[in-house]
């Protein structure tokens, strides 16, 4: 199970830079984290319901909040925010696109 050791958010630069505890790290786009949002807006509610999102390109952060010790709430500055990312996601995500 990874573990996010460090988060920095760069608003300038659209992108969410994690830090695990196996040492790798992932810059993961604004883009790309909102169009693979783990919300079941974007999900759905089960097997072959996702949702392809376009017209994401330009999507940016507002912020983020820690969600006990396992994830973090992105907040997009196109009002989404209800996706929670838990390290294994982040560390998933940043691995297909290394």
């Amino acid at each position: 199970m990874a573990r996010a050791t460090a988060l920095h958010l760069d608003r300038a630069a659209r992108v969410l830079e994690v830090t695990f505890d196996d040492g790798s790290t992932a810059r993961l786009p604004a883009a790309y984290l909102r169009v693979e949002s783990p919300s079941a807006e974007v999900q759905g509610h089960g097997p072959g319901q996702k949702i392809t999102l376009t017209g994401k390109d330009d999507v940016g952060f507002r912020g983020l909040e820690p969600v006990g010790n396992y994830a973090v709430r992105l907040i997009f500055d196109d009002g989404h925010d209800s996706g929670i990312y838990t390290w294994d996601y982040l560390h998933q995500l940043g691995a297909l696109i290394r």
